[in-house]
């Protein structure tokens, strides 16, 4: 997988939670609820830019797994935000479908890193 276009994908995803919470702050759903997703929402990106210095492959796999773990809590706080009626369906629908495209390109790309520092120590 690309990792530019994690890169972007991830970036596009974090300014559109940006836009979302500002949304649920204005029709004053709740404060913690919004800063858990701000803050797991704009990490994925983060940890993926970060990535990008990582000094060894061990720790652009660590920057890539923790934006997977990001991923998946976002996925918690959006199923709340939408069981509880703090979002539309269709907001749902659609940060979900994010959520899960790089979900699979975080998984792709940690797997396809990880056997590559296999077989790399393997080498050695």
């Amino acid at each position: 997988m690309n990792d530019s276009i994690l890169r972007s994908k991830s970036k596009e995803f974090a300014k559109n939670i940006v836009f979302l919470c500002r949304r649920l702050k204005d029709a004053r759903v709740e404060s913690s609820i919004i800063n858990q997703l701000l803050r797991c929402g704009t990490s994925i990106g983060a940890n993926i830019h970060e990535a990008q210095y990582a000094q060894e492959t061990k720790d652009f796999i660590s920057k890539f797994e923790i934006a997977l773990k990001e991923c998946n809590e976002c996925e918690f706080w959006l199923e709340l935000l939408y069981e509880t009626g703090g979002i539309t369906k269709n907001d749902f629908d659609g940060f979900h479908e994010n959520c899960i495209e790089l979900r699979r390109m975080l998984v792709s790309s940690i797997t396809t890193l990880k056997s590559k520092q296999k077989t790399d120590t393997e080498s050695k």
